[in-house]
């Protein structure tokens, strides 16, 4: 007669059981504990007020699925600024880079020539000032202001001159830097806050079920807040506690089948992945008073749980068909 796996796996477990009475066969462990799986706490990597969050617990969650957003109209308001202010320094950059006009070069240049021809009158009063002075003719004061006139005159040329030479040789290496910096830091600014737009739509980086939701819709959060947790049970186990006679007896990846305490029990093969190297006192959801005073070792029974069969908190149990020592 052909047996289906379940049914085979039924056998198995009730004839690990046989012949144990009272758990007087010593070839087989049988331990109890609570059903295990990972929590993924979901939080938020931005603030702002939570706009929508319309997960319940319970919710079945795909991996990548939209649970919430948050408001972002600040943050688009910023990113308008930052743009406009890396459009101003892209101009900048620009107008260093091209240099002066020929119009302006041409504008400063006659500005010198006029300067210099001023320069040239002012020289020719203070020689006649002087020439009058000389014949008895002239003032010391009327020679004085020319003096003061031409003095004055060839400072104007000379600031002149420099303002072309500056306009012709353009901007320096260092304004050149400066302007490009000041680019980079708007762009920079500009990537932060799309980052925050993207980062304010909140989605599941794991497939799972909704165990716990934390924020309600409407709430103020800040960077960090939790919002819900997402237990993947496909990554679930059995977590037990074993003596340490019966920890010597079992091996990574030996075999086990695990029953769930209901009316119409679930039976389910599993492997050992865990065993802990140190002693700890049973805890107290697992066994009665007497029991947590004892010494005993974790042990976790890995499961295909794709299915979702198992709860986390659910009690079961475990038999482990003890394994010879190795010679």
């Amino acid at each position: 007669m052909t047996r289906t796996p379940f049914a085979a796996t039924l056998a198995a477990f009730a004839l690990m059981g046989s012949g144990c009475g009272h758990g007087s066969d010593p070839s087989t462990i049988v331990a109890s504990g609570h059903m295990e799986a990972t929590d993924v706490r979901i939080s938020t990597k931005v603030a702002g007020r939570l706009e929508s969050f319309a997960l319940q617990e319970g919710d079945a969650i795909e991996r990548g699925q939209e649970l919430g957003r948050l408001d972002t109209t600040d943050t688009r308001l910023a990113l308008r600024q930052a743009k406009a202010d890396r459009d101003q320094a892209t101009a900048e950059l620009r107008l260093r880079l091209a240099g002066a006009r020929k119009e302006d070069i041409a504008e400063l240049e006659a500005q010198a020539a006029n300067v210099a021809s001023d320069l040239d009158g002012a020289q020719k009063d203070l020689d006649r000032m002087q020439g009058l002075l000389d014949r008895g003719s002239g003032t010391t004061k009327a020679r004085d202001d020319a003096k003061v006139r031409r003095d004055m005159t060839a400072h104007r040329l000379d600031a002149a001159r420099q303002s072309l030479a500056r306009t012709k040789a353009g901007s320096r290496a260092e304004e050149i830097d400066a302007a490009r910096a000041r680019m980079a830091s708007a762009e920079a600014r500009i990537a932060q806050l799309e980052q925050q737009i993207q980062d304010a739509v909140i989605v599941s980086p794991v497939a799972g079920v909704a165990t716990e939701k934390i924020a309600e819709q409407g709430e103020l959060l800040q960077v960090g807040s939790a919002l819900s947790v997402i237990t993947d049970l496909a990554d679930a186990w059995l977590t037990v506690y074993v003596s340490e006679t019966d920890l010597g007896r079992i091996r990574i990846g030996q075999e086990a089948f695990v029953r769930t305490d209901e009316k119409e029990p679930q039976i389910r093969k599993g492997k050992v992945t865990f065993i802990a190297s140190k002693a700890e006192f049973t805890p107290k959801n697992v066994q009665t008073r007497d029991e947590r005073v004892k010494l005993v070792f974790r042990v976790k029974i890995g499961l295909d749980n794709k299915d979702g069969l198992f709860k986390p908190g659910m009690p079961a149990e475990a038999r482990l068909q003890a394994a010879t020592a190795s010679r």
